[in-house]
This record gives structure tokens, C-alpha cells and sequence, in this order.
């Protein structure tokens, strides 16, 4: 097997007479030329893996070349051979793209040494470029499955943010409602996407050791602090950080964090030189950071500078439409993965799942489908098939707390009653017969109540 196919230009036949027999021993299969128009020929023929281009040839430079196959927007690697070896040139060869640089005469170990690793920088570059073309296409806003509103509001605001130059984000929701996959998606199609996305859950890691993970520290800084480390904040340099649950973070760490954001520039453990920083923060997390500044839990100023731009995330019994669309994608997604054929749920089975509050939201309704796919092998879902707690479920509690208390000043009932049906016609998109259902009425009990509150 060949270790890869290589192009020799160069107007001195001895030396590609040298180079292709060194380098067909070593496993390539090399192909020479003389002329800058003929390797262009070749090139755009079937590309070499390599290039070993000579910059002073008898019709065209190799730094014309060079600018040739950049227009054309072609990417081999280029090892450039001169024996009129200039600072100048080598950068000009550089800025066009070339790997290396060699001058003549030249040691035939070298040449082989820098062909190796100019292949293996470009298969690397090669992997990298396929799974960042890979993320962005499994992290895109179209791969959303919701029909309803207020996502499809979420998804044209993250849109903006995506594209924007936004530092920081705030994404609140329940746990199970994808707020890491819409931080994900964002990075993927915002202009940091080739560079690094990194991911923190923050409270996967222990007090004592936040603060380093974040910030880094110097050698000696602590005891276990064996050699210098960066942080995850350096690591992230023109990309993005993903601090899952940031209202779990300690207040030590939440003030550091806030100098962090507001000076973008960080000092390591121990350490005693500012560091500069260009990173997109994106916070996640599922509690009331409200409430939790006003019980002391949260500090007030980091989240006023989180909360800049903040994205809610509904929870699944809030779009009951969304949850036949969900089931109906994971099962598609589950029989191709476990070689099953559930083609269809039965009307009962569907009115569960729609009646089910799903307090895991999203992440509970994907775990239950496949755990269903694991263990049934049918092509119709069943009631049976659905675990005890959605099948028993009545509603009575979702009922009871969504009794009012009567305030001690009072309320206006009418107010009270057109809000409801104004809630219940959000939740069901407009919906009138879903709405209905909602409040225990009738279509035409309802029409009537909406043309008496001048809804309609």
C-alpha cells in the first residue's frame, strides 16, 4: 500500500531522478515535472497528496503556483525547494500556504522527515475539518424537532446571538429541555466554530479544584501542583465555554468568575501575569437565578452580567403538541438503531403521552422510548408498554396547584377567567378544541367566553 501519491516540480532532472528513487523505496508513488503548467495540469487532473514545488522554474514561479492553487481553493500540503533560498521568499511561500521550506542541496532524511509529518499535520487537519463539518451539521437550528411558537421565537433569537458578537448567554430551563444542545448549536453556527467548544458541568467537579480548572495554575501553586496548567478559559481562546448549572458555582469562584468576564483577562493559581482571553461564555442552568439572588445564593452583579442575553427554554407539558412529534422522531431514530419496526401508537397510547405532565421533560420522554425499543419488539406501542407512572397518571396534582389562592384584597373573576383561556389557547397554539379540553368546556362554551372577553 502506498504511503501517498507525491508531485516533484522541478526543472533539474537530476534531482527529481534522486528524489523519485529515494522516495519510491520509502513506499510513494511519485510522479515528476518540469514546468509550473504541466504540475498545474496534473494538479487539477487528480491532486497529489504532496507537493515538492522548486520556486524558480523555467515558465511560472513556484510562489505563482502557490497563488494559483489558493485561488482555486486548493489545500496540499507544499514542501517549497530552492537553491535561491531568501528570508523574503520562504515567508511569501509561507503566507501562500506552504508547509516547509528547504533549501538546495538538501539531505535526502530531511526531505523525507519533513514529507512525514507535512502528511500527518494534513491528515490531522483533514479529521479535524471533517468533524467540525460533522458537528455543524448534527448541532443546526433545523435540526429542532417542535412545531410550536415559542420555539420557533427561541430558535429565530438564538439565530441572532449565534451570529452576533455576544459574550455572554444565559440559557434557563428545566432539567431534560436541551439547554446544552441549543449552547452546542450555537457554537457550531456562529463564527467561533472552528474553534473550541469547552464543556464544564460545574457541579461534576469539587470546590477546591474549580477554581484551577477554570483559571489554571502556575507549578507550586498548591501542593498536588506538579507543573503549570491551563484552564479551561484558555483552552476555549476564540472559541466558547459551556458552564453547565452555573448556579451551582460557590461564591469564592463566583467572584473570580465575574472579574473574569468583566476584564477578560484571567491570572492563574499562583500566578502573577494577567492573561488575556477572547471567549464566548454560554451559562446553563435550571434553577431561578432570581430568587436565588434575592436569598443570597447567587450574586447580583454576575448575574446582571449573565443575563445580558437570555434564552428560556419551555418545558414539554407547556407545548403538548410537541410531544407526538418527539415520540414520533425518536422512534424512527430508535428502529433504525436497535433493528426494531414500531410503525404506529395506538390512540390510547397517544393520549398518555399527551396527558403525562413530564417533569424529566425531553430526557424523559427519549429515555422511556428507548427503553421501550430494548425490551418490545411489536409495531404498534401500546398502553402496556408505557411504564406505571404514565399510565396511572390522573392529573389531579397538576390540577391542585393550579388552583388560585384568593388574595386577602380579592381578584376580578372575569380578569382571572380570560387569562386562563388566554394561557389555554396559547398552549394549544390557537386551538380551540385543544383549548377546550384544556378548561372542561365545550368548543361552544369556550367561542362564547372569547367573544365575550373580545378575543375573537
Amino acid at each position: 500500500m502506498t504511503k501517498g501519491k507525491v508531485l516533484i516540480v522541478d526543472d533539474d532532472k537530476l534531482i527529481c531522478w534522486s528524489l523519485e528513487q529515494v522516495l519510491n523505496k520509502e513506499g510513494y508513488d511519485v510522479t515528476f515535472v518540469h514546468l509550473a503548467n504541466d504540475a498545474l495540469s496534473e494538479i487539477f487532473k487528480e491532486p497529489p497528496d504532496i507537493l515538492l514545488l522548486d520556486l524558480l522554474l523555467p515558465d511560472l514561479s513556484g510562489v505563482e503556483v502557490l497563488k494559483r492553487l489558493k485561488k482555486k481553493d486548493y489545500h496540499i500540503p507544499v514542501l517549497v525547494i530552492s537553491a535561491m533560498a531568501t528570508v523574503d521568499s520562504a515567508v511569501q511561500a509561507m503566507k501562500l500556504g506552504a508547509y516547509d521550506y528547504i533549501s538546495k542541496p538538501f539531505n535526502m532524511d530531511a526531505v523525507k522527515l519533513a514529507i512525514q509529518k507535512a502528511l500527518e499535520v494534513d491528515h490531522l487537519r483533514s479529521e479535524v475539518d471533517y468533524h467540525r463539518t460533522r458537528e455543524s451539521r448534527i448541532y443546526g437550528f433545523n435540526n429542532f424537532v417542535s412545531g410550536h411558537s415559542s420555539i420557533r421565537e427561541l430558535l429565530r433569537m438564538a439565530r441572532r446571538v449565534a451570529s452576533s458578537e455576544a459574550p455572554t448567554i444565559l440559557i434557563q430551563g428545566e432539567s431534560g429541555t436541551g439547554k446544552d444542545l441549543l449552547a452546542r448549536v450555537i457554537h457550531y453556527q456562529s463564527k467561533r466554530a472552528n474553534s473550541p467548544l469547552v464543556e464544564l458541568n460545574c457541579t461534576a467537579v469539587p470546590e477546591t479544584l474549580l477554581e484551577s480548572e477554570l483559571f489554571g495554575h502556575e507549578q507550586g501553586a498548591f501542593t498536588d501542583a506538579k507543573k503549570m496548567k491551563r484552564g479551561l478559559f484558555e483552552i476555549a481562546n476564540k472559541g466558547t465555554i459551556l458552564l453547565e448549572e452555573i448556579g451551582e458555582i460557590p461564591q469564592p469562584i463566583q467572584v473570580k468568575l465575574l472579574k473574569v468576564l468583566e476584564d477578560r483577562r484571567l491570572r492563574r493559581v499562583g500566578g502573577l501575569k494577567n492573561i488575556a482571553i477572547d471567549v464566548r461564555v454560554i451559562a446553563t442552568t435550571n434553577r431561578d437565578l432570581i430568587a436565588e439572588t434575592k436569598a443570597g445564593n447567587f450574586r447580583t452583579d454576575l448575574f446582571y452580567r449573565l443575563n445580558v442575553i437570555t434564552l428560556l427554554i419551555p418545558p414539554l407539558r407547556e407545548r403538548k403538541g410537541d410531544i407526538l412529534l418527539l415520540t414520533k422522531y425518536f422512534l424512527n431514530r430508535y428502529n433504525h438503531q436497535f433493528h426494531r419496526n414500531i410503525k404506529s401508537l395506538s390512540k390510547e397510547a397517544e393520549k398518555l403521552l399527551i396527558n403525562y405532565n413530564w417533569p424529566g421533560n425531553i430526557r424523559q420522554l427519549k429515555n422511556v422510548l428507548e427503553r421501550i425499543m430494548i425490551l418490545e419488539d411489536t409495531e404498534e406501542l401500546l398502553p402496556d408498554h408505557l411504564p406505571y407512572e404514565i399510565q396511572s397518571y390522573t392529573g389531579d396534582e397538576a390540577h391542585a396547584q393550579a388552583f388560585i389562592k384568593l388574595p386577602h384584597i380579592g381578584l376580578k373573576l372575569g380578569e382571572v377567567e380570560k387569562n386562563l383561556i388566554n394561557q389555554a389557547l396559547d398552549y394549544t397554539e390557537g386551538n380551540q378544541v385543544q383549548a377546550a379540553k384544556l378548561l372542561g368546556i365545550s368548543r361552544d362554551a369556550l367561542r362564547r367566553k372569547m367573544i365575550k372577553f373580545k378575543l375573537i
